[in-house]
């Protein structure tokens, strides 16, 4: 294509750190206070307002301590809810501690603190209040993970046999990862890890199609299933890391072909891909694409632009880039059911929908996004939603609480509504809302809606090991590319905000404007500017990935891994210290293994690989991560085999093949692949604009 991209080696680029937003216990971000708080005295950024205060004060006095030492260290440890890090500090797997964990220099979260006041806070306060006693005591053992309060009154002697054993239960044990509360602040593990050398790759394909989901078969096995724009969907096979084998599929005989049924051109297509949690027994899955009403008569949804959100579509004229309604995103439901009793054998699946979930008419023909996840925790899908196009979103649509564009969504589809309920809802589909969306607390939100403010958000991922952690890349649009921990209700800027600045749109706004200081945003916790990446065609456009969960680069481990789709360059982004909030970001070269399965290509001059476009990042049930290219699929492979130094890299282990079983495709590599070749182009040029 006679486009030469500069060596990432050359793309030098150290990002300032930056802070994220902590959590909350209720899954929010914590907001900023207009005035401190009466009782727990925090001011700033709390997880509490003056409601919660009010109720920590009652509850403390009905506490009745009448020792004041032991009072004062106990309304610390209950004013902590307000903290903005209760999230870490109350947290226990799924489960909420009644009191956060206790710094303990000995089997804590922090062992590695050096044994003052503050590592050995647990054992002060056992020795403080130990012959006190409290009523409703929060230290009783039935009620850690429980929200039943006892009303009798009892001493910490009472309830644990000695420090070591209350210390075991509220100060956490060494291998926790959570933060811990040493009395008046909060502390974290302070071991940080130099940045790794470099990153590995192997080239496992060589496809030239524009692959956008590589997701990992439910079974657990080292099976994959990889999906194109164009809407085809394959069952692959993932070989050994350093087997020299390649990635094992059939391009003539995919898994399903959904060709028919998708409008595909530049940004639209298939553009997300899930399998139901309980897939192996009911065989559901899942795909998000776009459909164009005068091809298809089942492409009839409601429009975005509505009066509900105070919008004309008759308004939207086609020179100004519109067309309203015609192009609509979709989320249907499939079925492996049906070619196999038990789904996990299934090698195909019918393209017949089983369901639509929802239908959206869109105002503008770009910015549609389109992936679709699980939680990992509720099972509930998310849904990311960009702000239906056109430049500095126009009609203000990503600000707006009752439009679903510039939203992640989070739908219940496993409690299918009646068409009479759905009506009645005001809802979009088949579906149903969870009851903890973020409109039980704002009845102005759409009760869809779990976050808003974005503009493109181009791959989201939860951290496999704290699923609280949703990350989000959401594509600038002048200077800015952004990574976003996501969080209940969290608003994340756009179009007020462009990454940490002020945008100020170029053309005036068609829709209300939303005012800067009218809202609580979030900052992005990494990014990078335009103008520090060398590019060659089109605009930056960041391309969100995964954190780095495998050990086979054991110096990645924990690092949020991501790209930008023009220049080919990769960041890794590592929270310092770990659960602070607190992220610093680098560029990372690269390098091609020399025993690549496929040799990689090089970049004009020089012996560095050239992925060309990065489309997207995939990951499998090992937690290995590729990358899906136009030039290609790349996994991320042992650093020792690009001379890469690693000390944590153990390179005598022998690779545990994965367990379940595998496909029995073959590789054939020519035919569909030609058929592609342009398609990459088209989507790659434009999927920022």
């Amino acid at each position: 294509m006679g486009i030469v991209f500069m060596a990432p080696l050359l793309l030098l680029l150290l990002l300032p750190t930056s802070l994220a937003f902590p959590l909350c216990t209720d899954s929010r971000a914590p907001v900023t206070l207009k005035a401190p708080l009466t009782f727990c005295s925090y001011n700033g950024s709390s997880c509490c307002d003056a409601t919660d205060d009010a109720a920590l004060q009652k509850q403390f006095q009905s506490m009745n301590i009448s020792d004041s030492s032991c009072g004062s260290l106990v309304k610390s440890i209950l004013c902590t809810k307000c903290n903005p890090f209760s999230a870490e500090l109350f947290s226990i797997g799924p489960k909420l501690r009644t009191v956060p964990a206790l710094c303990n220099s000995t089997g804590s979260v922090n062992s590695a603190q050096s044994k003052d006041a503050t590592s050995d806070f647990c054992a002060h306060v056992w020795d403080t209040c130990k012959d006190i006693s409290i009523w409703n005591s929060p230290f009783a053992p039935s009620l850690q993970g429980s929200t039943a309060v006892p009303v009798s009154s009892s001493k910490l002697t009472d309830l644990w046999q000695s420090k070591s054993d209350f210390c075991e239960a509220f100060g956490g044990s060494s291998g926790d990862e959570s933060v811990c509360f040493d009395g008046s602040s909060v502390s974290f593990n302070t071991t940080q890890n130099s940045p790794p050398k470099g990153i590995c790759l192997e080239r496992i394909f060589n496809g030239s199609g524009s692959y956008l989901n590589l997701v990992p078969h439910p079974d657990g096995s080292n099976r994959v299933f990889l999906s194109n724009q164009a809407g085809m969907i394959w069952l692959a096979t993932v070989p050994e890391e350093g087997s020299g084998e390649t990635l094992e599929f059939d391009e003539l005989n995919p898994f399903v072909d959904l060709t028919d049924e998708i409008h595909f051109d530049t940004q639209f297509g298939l553009m997300g891909l899930a399998f139901h949690p309980n897939f192996t027994s009911n065989g559901r899955f899942f795909a998000s694409f776009s459909c164009d009403r005068t091809q298809s008569s089942s492409c009839s949804g409601r429009c975005a632009c509505n009066s509900d959100v105070g919008c004309d579509p008759s308004k939207l004229k086609p020179d100004n880039g519109a067309q309203p309604c015609q192009y609509q995103s979709v989320i249907a439901e499939f079925s492996a059911n049906s070619s196999s009793t038990t789904p996990s054998t299934a090698t195909t699946a019918s393209p017949s929908e089983v369901r639509r979930i929802l239908t959206m008419g869109l105002p503008f023909t770009t910015h549609h996004a389109g992936q679709i996840l699980f939680g990992p925790e509720d099972g509930y899908m998310y849904f990311m939603m960009g702000d239906g196009g056109n430049k500095g979103d126009p009609l203000n649509f990503s600000q707006n609480k009752k439009s679903l564009l510039g939203k992640i969504l989070r739908l219940d589809i496993n409690n299918i509504p009646s068409p009479k309920e759905i009506t009645d809802l005001g809802l979009w589909g088949n579906y149903s809302i969870p009851k903890d969306n973020p409109s039980a607390d704002d009845s102005e939100l759409q009760a869809e809606i779990w976050a808003l403010g974005l503009r493109n958000p181009w791959r989201c991922s939860f951290d496999s090991e704290k699923p609280s952690y949703f990350y989000c890349a959401d594509t600038g649009e002048d200077t800015y590319e952004e990574v976003d921990l996501i969080s209940k209700g969290g608003n994340y800027g756009w179009n007020i905000l462009e990454g940490p600045d002020r945008f100020r749109p170029t053309q005036s706004s068609g829709g209300n404007t939303t005012a800067i200081n009218s809202t609580d945003t979030i900052f992005p916790i990494m990014g990078y500017t335009h103008s520090s990446v060398n590019i060659n065609i089109g605009s930056a456009s960041v391309i969100g990935g995964y954190v780095y969960r495998s050990m086979v680069d054991p110096c990645m481990y924990g690092r949020y891994l991501y790209a930008d789709l023009y220049a080919g360059a990769m960041w890794a982004g590592t929270e310092s210290p770990e659960s602070s909030g607190n992220y610093t970001s680098a560029n990372i070269p690269f390098s091609c293994a020399k025993d690549s399965p496929i040799p990689c290509e090089a970049v004009a001059g020089s012996s560095l690989p050239s992925l060309g476009y990065i489309f997207s990042f995939g990951e499998d049930n090992r937690k290995d991560v590729f990358i899906l290219a136009s030039k290609g699929v790349y996994r991320v492979v042992r650093p020792s085999r690009c001379n890469y130094a690693c000390a944590k890299e153990n390179t005598t282990n022998d690779v545990v093949p994965a367990p379940g079983p595998s496909s029995s495709g073959h590789l054939n590599g020519l035919g569909w692949r030609m058929m592609f070749l342009s398609a990459f182009f088209l989507f790659a040029v434009s999927f920022s604009f």
